[in-house]
């Protein structure tokens, strides 16, 4: 892989740009404050724990909405409303409590720096399993779209999701990079879609797979490093270019 080949990047959300834990742990502390004050016996019965373990339930009950967080965490809490008593009309403001703070994310320290110099010369998309709104993170900007499994049909590692973006890009799989933290939903997933994969290992990571990756980093600064870097240069597949 050279940086000539690369004409357009896409990119992970949830613990590529940020860590999605503390943010998800936030949402729902507040899903349960306002529970408290506007369904009490909701909030009662079915505090942050047991509302998770509901959502999880409800995960396994509908396989068809595995690709799809935002309608399980609206069937948990319109369920968790009428199993307590409470008005089940109340779901629509109680996920809206959930889904603010849940896009209130702690950028990591090399992201927007690293937005800004990845796509001073390609565009981004970003392509994610999770729910985040990049325009409510606010990262709109640098993005020319976002493509969610929700709005796709499918999660990745699915190839069609791949393809899809590729194809809003005008690309041809090949010409596109994908950047993402999971090794099978990020990187296995579009190697096998046809696309460049570089993984972006922030834990210092083994890597378990036969397959590898076209390139390894510690974080956004280092692959732009490499992208600005000479253009005769290239890279064995796996290369690490973080130390």
């Amino acid at each position: 892989m050279t940086r000539l080949d690369i004409r357009a990047i896409t990119l992970d959300l949830d613990d590529t740009l940020w860590p999605v834990w503390p943010a998800i742990l936030r949402a729902e502390a507040a899903l349960q404050q306002w529970l408290e004050q506007h369904c009490p016996r909701t909030a009662a019965r079915f505090p942050v724990e047991s509302m998770r373990a509901l959502r999880a339930q409800v995960a396994e009950q509908n396989p068809q909405l595995a690709h799809d967080f935002c309608t399980q965490r609206m069937l948990s809490l319109q369920q968790a409303l009428r199993d307590s008593g409470d008005d089940h009309g109340h779901a629509e403001a109680a996920y809206e409590a959930f889904f603010a703070v849940r896009n209130q994310v702690e950028l990591y320290a090399d992201s927007l720096t690293g937005l800004r110099r990845l796509g001073a010369g390609r565009p981004l998309a970003a392509l994610t399993n999770g729910n985040a709104c990049i325009g409510r993170v606010g990262l709109g900007e640098h993005f020319a779209f976002s493509l969610g499994a929700r709005e796709h049909g499918a999660a990745k590692p699915a190839p069609s999701i791949f393809h899809a973006a590729c194809a809003r890009l005008g690309l041809a799989p090949h010409e596109v990079l994908h950047v993402g933290d999971d090794p099978h939903m990020d990187v296995l997933g579009a190697r096998r879609a046809g696309l460049r994969a570089v993984w972006i290992n922030r834990r210092g990571e083994s890597w378990e797979h036969t397959e590898q990756p076209d390139l390894i980093v510690h974080d956004l600064i280092e692959l732009a490093d490499w992208l600005d870097g000479p253009v005769q240069a290239s890279t064995d597949s796996a290369t690490h270019i973080a130390r």
